[in-house]
């Protein structure tokens, strides 16, 4: 079953070099989505979902994201010295996470149902991992080719299924890993060769925002 206070960790520290000039003093998460910042709309995500306890990761520009989640009630963990990368992040935060956990990433806008609900519905106490993917011709700003290939629930690398930044994952494996740094993407190749890597299909359209030529197209229309 899927705890009744399920947590989510909204992944914040990255350096947004694709944002180019955007941030150089302005952390991607704080860079302003239809008039917002884009980590406001993933924290809406979170209270729509009924969420109540969330975190997000910090490091690159601390001092000015830290005071925006604390006004937000969102508790800011931050990584220093050095920045962890996906995986090594979600396993320093474990401890205070409930396994499985949600993770969010905030670069990335929604039209359809709520993404977050939509993978505690479709959870499986059997499962390991439930990443939310969507179909190249419903991933906008995405060019081929996609990340995974779903058969029945089941991923593997390589096809024309798009990973969203959103999943409900178990943590507990992540111990395994000694690598001080390291991507969820080795994570989740572990949890291929166990056939423990599943996912489930966004039935709306999802746009990526990773770049500043797609938030520069996303503030330009409401319409994608």
């Amino acid at each position: 079953m899927i705890p009744s206070k399920v947590t989510l960790l909204i992944f914040s520290a990255g350096f947004g070099t694709r944002m180019e000039d955007l941030t150089r003093e302005i952390p991607k998460p704080m860079l302003p989505l239809r008039g917002k910042p884009m980590i406001d709309h993933a924290i809406e995500i979170a209270k729509s979902a009924g969420l109540e306890t969330v975190f997000a990761n910090t490091h690159y520009l601390h001092d000015r994201l830290a005071p925006h989640l604390a006004a937000a009630n969102i508790t800011a963990l931050h990584e220093t010295p050095t920045i962890l990368d996906t995986g090594a992040g979600l396993k320093a935060a474990s401890d205070r996470l409930t396994s499985p956990t949600l993770t969010l990433n905030p670069d990335c806008d929604w039209y359809g149902p709520n993404p977050l609900t939509h993978l505690i519905e479709s959870w499986d106490d059997n499962l390991q991992s439930l990443l939310l993917v969507v179909p190249q011709s419903r991933a906008i700003n995405r060019e081929a080719p996609g990340d995974f290939t779903l058969t029945d629930t089941r991923l593997t690398r390589g096809g024309d299924m798009v990973y969203t930044g959103a999943q409900l994952i178990r943590t507990e494996r992540l111990k395994a890993i000694s690598d001080p740094v390291f991507s969820l993407n080795r994570y989740w190749d572990d949890l291929a060769r166990s056939n423990d890597l599943h996912g489930v299909v966004y039935p709306g359209r999802w746009v990526d925002i990773g770049t500043k030529q797609a938030l520069i197209r996303a503030n330009e229309t409401n319409d994608v």
